[in-house]
């Protein structure tokens, strides 16, 4: 009876070997299905989201060209106004034209002054009036040419010298300042350009008013924002004109003070000189 029993008890451990290792693999499969539904959801979801991505790429790209500065300023342009507009960017161009001018002719007025005296002073001592002449030809600049133009003059005198270096140095500050009355009209003329396109786009504002018989704030509002575009447009280009004014004039002025001291110490070397002879 005993091995009966045995033999009982081992046949049943091994049906519930076997069961228990198929419901395992029940599970596993169940889990192994489930995952790949997952990463099959997982992979439709990414190419959704790649798909919408691709769809909204060229979208974002229109609104940043729809919203670039060039285009911006062509829809101001518009919106202000062909006519009045045309005259504020004529004057931006001209101004701009002129200020150009200006600054280069400036900056090629400019000299090393005391690199110039030098040499100046090494030519007169060593080869006389001649030879400073000649370092003055090779040097540009307006310093250069009132230092030659007392150096023509030295055999009438210090005096006649001083005199000449004055009345010469009058004719090159005016040769410095040409133009800068005309980019001062440009500055001025800009911004009443601007109030005169605002006042006409006002009047035109109120004709459609009296055209409706009533008062739409949407019709003011939209006439009004118009006719402030050629306001703003004509004190933008004003401000950048004062800029380039201020820097020409601040330039005048430092060339002035150059011409002024080296005047000075070219009467100074000229006394010099004569003495010695």
């Amino acid at each position: 009876m005993k091995k009966l029993f045995a033999f009982i008890a081992v046949i049943g451990m091994l049906n519930f070997g076997a069961s228990f290792n198929a419901v395992a693999q029940d599970e596993t499969a169940e889990t192994t299905e489930a995952t790949v539904d997952t990463q099959d959801e997982t992979t439709e979801e990414v190419a959704v989201q790649e798909t919408e991505v691709e769809e909204v790429a060229p979208v974002m790209e229109e609104e940043v060209e729809s919203t670039s500065f060039h285009a911006i300023v062509k829809k101001q342009f518009i919106q202000g106004g062909a006519m009045f507009m045309s005259f504020v960017l004529l004057t931006l161009i001209l101004g701009l034209a002129l200020c150009i001018e200006r600054i280069i002719y400036l900056n090629m007025s400019t000299t090393n002054t005391k690199k110039l005296i030098a040499s100046l002073e090494e030519a007169l001592n060593n080869g006389g009036v001649d030879a400073a002449k000649e370092v003055c030809r090779n040097t540009r600049g307006p310093v250069a040419s009132i230092f030659y133009q007392g150096l023509d003059r030295i055999e009438e005198g210090v005096d006649v010298v001083e005199k000449s270096v004055i009345a010469y140095g009058s004719v090159q500050m005016g040769l410095l300042e040409k133009g800068l009355s005309w980019i001062s009209l440009m500055i001025g003329l800009a911004p009443m350009l601007g109030f005169m396109g605002t006042v006409i786009g006002m009047i035109g504002a109120f004709d459609s008013i009296q055209s409706m018989g009533t008062i739409s704030p949407a019709a003011v509002a939209g006439g009004i924002k118009v006719a402030l575009i050629t306001t703003v447009s004509g004190l933008i280009v004003a401000m950048i004109l004062q800029v380039f004014y201020n820097y020409c004039t601040a330039k005048i002025d430092s060339i002035v003070n150059n011409m002024e001291d080296a005047s000075i110490s070219l009467l100074d070397i000229l006394v010099k000189y004569n003495l010695k002879k």
